[in-house]
């Protein structure tokens, strides 16, 4: 158990990791489900774990590279993380006007290397956009936005 226990606090040294992400990493590395069970348990005692604080970390950190709420929801689900953690935790790092202001610097920063005038170069922001994360009737008000002012 302590080997398995040193191998996940290396793990831990590097980045936060959900619970589910660390048992992948440790069951990888060829440890027992009991050894890792028992490691698992004493990092949440110890508060080395907590699938909450590292989906804060986790929105905050894509917020700020603009990653839409969506797709972080998306990411979190996939690293394990339970649904309504991930919701609470985009719920608790809600900014509206930030994402809409990020939503239109992505789409901005896009939009210079496509012509908005032709139907299909929109099409492919709006795209580029919703795998982004961005929500549908924010992508529709920010290709409007970008069309009207590309540069403002």
């Amino acid at each position: 158990m302590t080997d398995c226990y040193t191998a996940a606090l290396r793990i831990l040294q590097y980045r936060f990791n959900s619970e589910a992400e660390l048992r992948r990493k440790l069951a990888a590395k060829k440890y027992d489900g009991q050894d890792i069970a028992a490691a698992v348990a004493r990092l949440r005692d110890e508060k080395w774990l907590d699938d909450a604080r590292f989906a804060d970390a986790f929105v905050r950190t894509r917020l700020r590279k603009r990653i839409g709420r969506l797709r972080i929801r998306r990411e979190l689900i996939a690293a394990g993380v339970d649904d309504d953690v991930a919701a609470a935790a985009l719920r608790r790092n809600e900014d509206e006007g930030g994402e809409r202001e990020a939503a239109l610097a992505v789409a901005r920063k896009r939009a210079a290397r496509l012509d908005l005038a032709t139907p299909e170069d929109r099409n492919k922001l709006k795209a580029y956009l919703l795998k982004q994360g961005y929500d549908l009737s924010l992508i529709h008000d920010v290709v409007r936005e970008t069309c009207e002012n590309p540069t403002t």
